[in-house]
């Protein structure tokens, strides 16, 4: 059995069986060969007081995709599974007096979550976006980057998001044996992407990244950079933190860390099978429970059939 990775957390299972039929011509070296398209969610369950649920099972849960529901193929608990974390670290000039706050906060959430199966890229974005520190491990390497940073010029935020799920979130296949997550921290304000909100936001999408982000905003009045940064964030399963002070960014990165390590995955069958490409809506239940809230992307983009 093989098993291949398709954008938007769709992974085909191509299964080979020997042909054992006695009819003349027929071959016992000839596989069967059939694809089967399976889709896979990973997402948290809390309490109405943000308390993590983690003794929940297969037959707790519920998956609607297009409000039909679906069958569960496999469950676990994904505590473990290897991280690829992008951080995006606004570095244009309206953030200027919160900046060494978001050093240091990056600094200690890279040092307390980086494990040795992790990996993790740093990239800055004020008036274009740039890569400071490639897909590695090496804590050391990645706090350099963050404490290097100085800011100035303009803010590409969605073109941040898009470069770094193309380019790299989506790099290590197959796509179901990672957690990708990204965490910005940003105003929210774009004035100089190529790329557009929700071009940047498909991207995540298809790269099946969890986004979290952080707002620089302090000035406890909501701006549409903060509806922006909700946005990415209830739209891939993620959580917006909107910390009143610079000091309390620590607090949220916490937060984002406790979250990595308390998370769910499962994968299902959609029944119809449309490879269309486009965009299915799913749903995430607790049978039952009422009391709990499911956190997960709302959907995925199917597979396009070639013609």
């Amino acid at each position: 059995m093989a098993l291949l990775a398709l954008a938007g957390g769709v992974s085909v299972c191509v299964l080979e069986a020997q042909n054992q039929s006695s009819q003349p011509g027929s071959s016992a070296d000839n596989p069967i060969r059939a694809e089967v398209t399976r889709v896979n969610m990973l997402f948290t369950v809390t309490d109405k007081k943000g308390r993590f649920v983690t003794d929940l099972t297969k037959n707790d849960f519920q998956v609607f995709e297009n409000k039909k529901r679906q069958e569960i193929l496999e469950f676990n608990s994904e505590t473990d599974l290897p991280l690829r974390l992008a951080i995006l670290i606004d570095t244009s000039n309206s953030i200027r007096d919160r900046f060494r706050f978001q050093q240091e906060a990056a600094t200690n959430f890279i040092n307390s979550v980086v494990r040795d199966q992790d990996k993790a890229i740093i990239v800055s974005f004020d008036t274009a976006a740039e890569l400071v520190a490639d897909m590695t491990n090496d804590t050391g390497q990645l706090e350099k980057a963050v404490r290097n940073l100085r800011p100035g010029g303009g803010t590409a935020l969605y073109d941040a998001v898009y470069f770094a799920c193309r380019d790299k979130l989506m790099r290590d296949q197959p796509m179901y044996k990672f957690r990708r997550a990204m965490v910005i921290l940003s105003d929210g304000e774009d004035n100089d992407s190529r790329y557009s909100r929700d071009q940047a936001l498909e991207m995540a999408q298809r790269a099946d990244t969890v986004i979290y982000t952080i707002s620089t905003n302090i000035s406890h009045v909501e701006t549409q950079g903060d509806k922006v940064m909700r946005y990415f964030a209830e739209e891939t399963g993620g959580v917006a933190f909107f910390p009143f002070q610079a000091k309390d960014l620590n607090q949220s990165f916490e937060n984002i860390a406790n979250e990595l390590r308390h998370q769910y995955n499962l994968f299902y069958r959609p029944e119809p099978l449309n490879n269309d490409g486009r965009y299915h809506q799913v749903q995430i239940k607790v049978k039952g429970r009422k009391d709990l809230i499911v956190r997960a992307r709302k959907g995925y983009y199917a597979r396009r059939e070639s013609s």
